[in-house]
């Protein structure tokens, strides 16, 4: 099998020992994303649906870069401090998978890197 790192400045860079994603034969592991906006290297966490929009934005650059698209995704992992804003992470994150969305998982946490409000990672296949 074959194991191929995936990095792209259009997407946040790793702020650990790990990678943006890795594509392991047809199938890409894509790290967790936070509201990092690259072109102004700020953190985007004052309002839940601009925050979950930019994570979204920030996964897309990331499956660009590796020729896939959120069609291609079969499974996302959602990490949320707060799951009263379920119902509003849930209509952003929405609008990418319009048909056909992938499993997935949502899961309250006490704390997210940088003291984000959300954290979304995927895996997808070719």
């Amino acid at each position: 099998m074959s194991k191929k790192i995936i990095q792209t400045s259009e997407a946040p860079a790793p702020i650990g020992p790990y990678n943006q994603a890795i594509l392991a034969g047809d199938t890409l592991y894509v790290s967790g994303q936070i509201a990092i906006d690259v072109a102004s290297g700020e953190l985007l966490t004052d309002n839940i649906t601009q925050e979950t929009h930019q994570v979204m934005k920030n996964l897309e650059a990331i499956l660009r870069t590796a020729e896939m698209q959120f069609s291609h995704v079969v499974k996302c992992s959602i990490f949320i401090r707060d799951m009263g804003q379920f119902a509003t992470v849930n209509e952003a994150y929405g609008q990418y998978f319009q048909a056909d969305p992938p499993a997935r998982e949502t899961v309250e946490v006490s704390g997210l890197p940088k003291d984000v409000n959300v954290e979304i990672s995927c895996i997808a296949v070719r």
